[in-house]
């Protein structure tokens, strides 16, 4: 992801970008988003397939959101981010924009252009935002990072391995299982 500046910007900023132009906005600096590739939107679709459908099976109230989707993190103007799998499970911190608040478990593919953010200041944002789960999902090393917030603890998974959902008591995805 690119800085588009150094002076700070709001979330009107980015409701004023030319049509299909994307950014996430961290604490008023402002991050230009490059198209995702087709390995990385597979990835999107069949891990909200799964955690859809494990839902759905269960009779639960929470909803899977893939991007772009509208998270306003913080409930302020100057955090403002679209990551790549958001559940939400507060039906009240939905409205017709997206997100206000922060949502229960964030799933991020890591792109080229994305690992500075997605390890560093995501995860930073996302901890302190209230976020329950983050998975980081990296594709080129083949490792799925779930850090587990309410309980304290990271877990490092290859894709060859069944990766736990830490929100769910009884729901693993099994990338070796994923095809793209």
């Amino acid at each position: 992801m690119e800085v588009k500046s150094m002076n700070l910007h709001t979330i009107e900023d980015i409701f004023n970008l030319p049509d299909g132009q994307r950014a996430e906005l961290i604490d008023g600096n402002m991050y230009m988003m490059a198209p995702p590739n087709r390995y990385h939107q597979g990835l999107v679709v069949e891990l909200s397939r799964c955690i859809g459908n494990y839902i759905a099976e269960k009779g639960g109230v929470c909803k899977v959101y893939p991007a772009p989707f509208a998270v306003f993190l913080n409930k302020d103007n100057k955090n403002y981010v679209e990551p790549d799998i958001s559940v939400i499970c507060d039906k009240d911190k939905l409205d017709e924009r997206g997100c206000n608040g922060a949502p229960d478990w964030i799933i991020e593919i890591v792109s080229p252009n994305s690992q500075h953010m997605d390890y560093m200041n995501k995860l930073f944002k996302y901890r302190t935002a209230g976020v329950r789960e983050y998975w980081i999902v990296d594709p080129k090393r083949s490792t799925v990072m779930v850090y587990n917030f309410e309980k304290d603890f990271v877990e490092n998974y290859n894709f060859s391995e069944t990766v736990k959902a830490g929100i769910y008591e009884d729901l693993a995805i099994n990338f070796a299982d994923i095809e793209l």
